[in-house]
């Protein structure tokens, strides 16, 4: 229980301060072309995307919780390699990208005034967060099926987090350099991405075994080192559900004892991912 709490935290953290990146650029040059009074159309926006993306996460996990064990462990895979998809589209759109976002956003709202299109700077707001809303609600919808706790828990820290930033932002208080904040953040993305990856593929595995197919080599186990339960029948500090090890699970996707395929969609994952970003990273 609580394992998820620092993905969740960062996951959380990560997207909601995107989405108040890209408010702040946008009432900041509002105001900076004197402009200020239609910050309340950017507000609008973003107050509409955060509305729609809470309605989306509780449709999920209501469509989950009536489904029985081999239709839920299909969805929780399928959800876990969504996400996946999603967070890593996002990682390489963002290695391309985070250079150019303030100029291309700046660039659109100046449109949007000059036109006239007032609901305009709503739309651009509310693009903007609900992507990123958007993004959250399927990898949190992952971490949420595997430890509803401490997920919850990780959402109100992050966001806690956030709208302090936010705020201190707002008053300029606080330069945040964009670029190297979505340069460490999308390593640690990395990390998570790769752990649910073989998250998502053990679950196939195990609605497919459930529901009577033969996998062959890739559902087999080639080793198994998570420790002994202690004589009073709690788990070690790091067997996969013990203190230590339900972390790692979370983190990074620990599994003592996982299958074939996991192992080759892990590693696949790091090998293509990782070797993409650190070269992208060495070439700037």
């Amino acid at each position: 229980m609580y394992e998820t709490i620092l993905p969740s935290f960062i996951i959380t953290f990560r997207e909601a301060l995107e989405a108040a990146l890209l408010v702040t650029i946008m009432v900041t040059y509002l105001n900076k072309i004197g402009k200020k009074q239609l910050t309340k159309y950017a507000y609008a926006g973003t107050f509409m995307a955060l509305v729609v993306s809470i309605v989306i996460g509780i449709a999920v996990q209501t469509l989950y919780g009536g489904m029985d064990k081999v239709t839920a462990e299909i969805f929780e895979g399928v959800a876990s390699l969504t996400a996946v998809a999603v967070l890593t589209s996002m990682i390489l759109w963002m290695t391309e990208h985070s250079k150019e976002i303030k100029g291309n956003l700046e660039g659109k709202i100046e449109y949007s005034v000059t036109q006239g299109e007032l609901y305009g700077i709503a739309s651009l707001a509310f693009v903007a967060v609900f992507r990123e809303g958007l993004e959250t609600v399927l990898f949190l919808s992952a971490t949420f099926l595997q430890d509803s706790a401490g997920t919850i828990v990780g959402i109100i820290l992050g966001a806690s987090v956030v709208l302090i930033l936010s705020i201190l932002l707002m008053r300029g208080t606080v330069n945040l350099e964009i670029s190297k904040f979505f340069k460490v953040t999308s390593i640690l993305l990395v990390v998570f991405g790769a752990g649910l990856a073989g998250y998502g593929v053990h679950e196939l595995i195990e609605a497919g075994e459930n529901s009577g197919m033969d996998l062959g080599v890739l559902s087999e186990k080639p080793y198994d080192i998570n420790p002994p339960l202690n004589p009073d029948g709690s788990y070690p500090l790091l067997h996969e559900n013990g203190i230590v090890g339900s972390v790692f699970k979370a983190l990074m996707g620990y599994d003592g004892n996982p299958e074939w395929l996991r192992i080759i969609v892990y590693v696949g994952y790091w090998a293509v991912i990782g070797t993409y970003l650190l070269r992208k990273y060495r070439q700037e």
